[in-house]
């Protein structure tokens, strides 16, 4: 096998623009992708200048045809089944699904996050009127019938007060959790509506939500709006790889994608293990490629000399 000097795995915007970084920095690279992207539900991206509104896979197609401008990146659309370390040299031997392997000097996470949902039903909406960022989708909902949906009382006070600015007409719906007498005053002091009650069902047709039917029999009609879901790594190669981590599931760095594990670096979701903007993950998928091309510069300029 001959030796890549980078392995990019996955194809979001953080990987996208690692691997457009490192192919105009010459290096031999191979960018891995599955097709998982968690956006790809969405129809809409939004905040990214110059393509604000565009299609996800718009934006995915236009980033790997660029890619193919530089000669020395390969693309593979397939997954990564598993990352072996040779001792030997500090190198990692890369194996996907089909079989094929692949020897590289340096790695980059990117494989992003998954989000799960508590309550039932979520993802038939998902995408279409219920979102997670209003950053990326607020300004389509603004000022129509909303709902926040979030079953701890933190993340109902704080996405009720940001969508707020979106749509004066909202109304908190907690699952079955009973928020604090502190934290109903602050809702109602602004007459935002609270109910507690869990929820038996979401209806509407075609993605879009009409009514939220409770276990009490009582429904209320919404169009929209947004709720907070958690997230997971869909991988466990950065704990594989022996990578801190901290105790919120984010991944240790020194700012600048590298990982407590030399020859590993991580960019994007992947490293905060938490939702960020289109625009930032391309930011952080730069950050870590500059510092994968500057280390295979310092280790490499004494020998050529």
């Amino acid at each position: 096998m001959n030796m890549l000097d980078c392995i990019v795995i996955g194809g979001g915007p953080s990987g996208l623009s690692a691997s457009l970084t490192l192919g105009r920095a010459r290096r031999n690279i191979a960018l891995f992708d599955d097709g998982t992207n968690r956006n790809k539900v969405t129809h809409e991206s939004h905040g990214f200048i110059t393509r604000d509104g565009i299609k996800p896979q718009a934006f995915k197609e236009i980033g790997l045809k660029e890619l193919e401008n530089y000669p020395s990146i390969s693309y593979f659309n397939t997954t990564i089944t598993e990352i072996i370390k040779d001792t030997s040299n500090e190198s990692y031997i890369v194996t996907t699904k089909d079989g094929q392997q692949f020897s590289t000097e340096k790695i980059i996470l990117a494989t992003g996050i998954q989000e799960m949902f508590s309550i039932q039903n979520v993802r038939n909406y998902y995408g279409k009127s219920l979102f997670s960022c209003p950053y990326c989708d607020g300004w389509e909902l603004r000022d129509k019938p909303l709902v926040v949906m979030a079953d701890k009382e933190e993340r109902a006070l704080h996405m009720a007060k940001l969508i707020y600015n979106w749509s004066k007409d909202l109304v908190v719906v907690t699952n079955g959790l009973e928020l604090s007498n502190e934290g109903v005053q602050e809702l109602q002091k602004c007459n935002i509506k609270i109910k507690s009650e869990p929820i038996k069902n979401l209806i509407g047709e075609d993605g879009y939500l009409q009514k939220i039917e409770f276990v009490t029999g009582e429904t209320i009609t919404r169009s929209g709006g947004f709720v907070i879901p958690s997230f997971y790594r869909p991988n466990q190669f950065a704990e594989i790889l022996g990578c801190e981590i901290q105790d919120n599931g984010a991944v240790v760095t020194d700012g600048v994608g590298r990982t407590t594990q030399k020859n590993i670096y991580i960019a994007g979701e992947t490293e905060t293990s938490g939702p960020s903007s289109l625009i930032i993950s391309a930011a952080d998928g730069n950050r870590a490629a500059v510092s994968v091309n500057t280390d295979l510069t310092m280790e490499r300029f004494g020998l050529q000399a």
